[in-house]
């Protein structure tokens, strides 16, 4: 595997017009759980009640334990989520920001009826200080609906980078509503400098058959402000598919760039097979890991194509590209032959 260039061949049997059944990797699997986790945060309905009331919750860090403990103590006046019965079922739920997915939910039990609930429980985290001092945690209340879905009631977020430790005691603090970029999920996770090319087949040189096929050319540049899930820094790789191709002949990656949150790959990735009309129904998908000896934990991605919802008239939901992704890709699509450079910001998947 070259660190400059690489090049794998674009296969997908468009007469089926179904999903490929290739097989995955199993960190292409932990995209889907991580995202999941991700999502689960954003899950429940926003705009059926306003935020109100406020929260008695106290932090602490066992050295002992090496333990980041939240002890919720109680909620006052939160709002009312069904008026016809005049009632509320509360539970306090808490992340550690930026990778919710990474450690993971915490939450109390459920209290009925009651607008003014009382949990005194511990929420605890196994966290080395050093790297709980560089997360946030977010504390929000729900109304529990088993039925349906849960009801966001508030939230606070603490820097614990600027967190007064010596203060142990109970603190009153108010709920404040969901921001509009926390409801669509959207968090800085960094920004990837690339360029990319459209070939079309028969369009280089003299002889009508170079190439036979057509080629997309990725050329991934750098990366910069890559989340840092530890103190020592970040080892990062990224990883490639062109989907709906997710079979080992369509992975491919960069090295690993150790402890730099700005890496820079320049690798090169040449995928042929390409019909100009396959432009329309595939995209290239982009991810940005974290490398560790257990496992890789994902941190950001890009996904290359036209956003439409279908690929080969199926309904897929990685056909989900942004408006800025879409562009870069549409602008590839009508200057064939030349390199086309951007800036997108990555994001969960």
């Amino acid at each position: 595997e070259s660190d400059t260039a690489s090049e794998i061949s674009f296969q997908f049997n468009k007469h089926k017009k179904t999903p490929s059944t290739g097989s995955h990797s199993s960190d292409m699997a932990s995209v889907s759980s991580v995202s999941g986790s991700v999502l689960s945060v954003y899950s429940g309905d926003f705009g059926s009640v306003d935020a109100q009331g406020t929260v008695e919750f106290a932090l602490d860090y066992d050295e002992k334990n090496r333990e980041f403990q939240v002890h919720v103590s109680q909620c006052k006046d939160l709002a009312v989520v069904d008026e016809k019965k005049g009632r509320s079922d509360p539970y306090v739920k808490t992340y550690l920001l930026p990778d919710k997915a990474r450690m993971g939910k915490r939450k109390t039990s459920v209290k009925k009826r009651t607008v003014n609930p009382v949990y005194n429980e511990v929420l605890r985290y196994k966290i080395e200080k050093m790297v709980l001092l560089i997360q946030k945690l977010n504390l929000s209340v729900w109304h529990n609906d088993p039925l349906g879905r849960n009801s966001f009631l508030g939230e606070i977020e603490v820097d614990l980078a600027s967190w007064d430790w010596s203060n142990r005691k109970l603190n009153w603090y108010p709920l404040k509503p969901r921001s509009l970029s926390a409801v669509n999920g959207v968090d800085h996770r960094g920004v990837m400098n690339l360029s990319i090319k459209y070939v079309p087949p028969g369009s280089l040189g003299k002889c009508p058959k170079n190439p036979p096929s057509g080629e997309v050319h990725i050329w991934v540049k750098d990366v910069k402000d890559l989340l840092q899930l530890r103190p020592s820094g970040v080892d990062s790789f990224v990883k490639c598919y062109v989907l709906p191709d997710t079979s080992k002949k369509s992975y491919q990656k960069t090295r690993v760039i150790k402890r730099d949150p700005n890496p820079v790959f320049n690798h090169t990735i040449v995928y042929d097979g390409f019909h100009t009309e396959d432009l329309k129904d595939a995209c290239v998908e982009l991810t940005v890991w974290d490398h560790e000896k257990l496992t890789n934990h994902f941190l950001g991605g890009i996904r290359l194509g036209l956003g439409t919802g279908l690929s080969y008239g199926i309904s897929v939901d990685w056909m989900d590209s942004t408006q800025e992704e879409v562009a870069f890709w549409q602008e590839m699509m009508s200057a064939a032959n030349e390199w086309i450079e951007g800036l997108l910001p990555l994001r969960s998947l």
